[in-house]
C-alpha cells in the first residue's frame, strides 16, 4: 500500500464535502421545480466529483477520506438549509 499524502487525503475530504453539499443543493432545486438552478447545481456537483474520483482510484484508502467528506457535506448543507416544521423548502417560489 502507498503512502498516503496528506494534502491529497485533505483535498478528497474537502471535494467530496463540497459534492454532497452540491448534491443536497440540486435535490432541493428539483424538488421546487427550478430547473436553471437545477441543472447548474447537476454541472458543479460533476465538476467536484471528479477530482475525488481521481484522486482515489489511485489509492482505496482515499474512499475513506471521501466517506468522511461525503459525510460533512451533507450534514453541513442540512444544517444550512434547516427550516421551521411546516415552511416550504429551499428554493420553493413565494405564494
Amino acid at each position: 500500500m502507498a503512502a498516503i499524502d496528506p494534502l491529497t487525503a485533505a483535498g478528497v475530504v474537502l471535494a467530496t464535502a463540497a459534492t454532497d453539499a452540491v448534491y443536497v443543493m440540486f435535490t432541493s432545486a428539483v424538488v421546487a421545480r427550478r430547473r436553471v438552478p437545477a441543472a447548474t447545481w447537476s454541472s458543479v456537483w460533476y465538476l467536484l466529483s471528479s477530482f475525488a474520483v481521481i484522486s482515489y482510484t489511485e489509492n482505496w484508502v482515499y474512499v475513506v477520506f471521501a466517506a468522511i467528506g461525503s459525510w460533512l457535506g451533507a450534514f453541513a448543507t442540512i444544517t444550512f438549509l434547516h427550516r421551521p416544521p411546516g415552511g416550504p423548502p429551499v428554493g420553493a417560489s413565494v405564494e
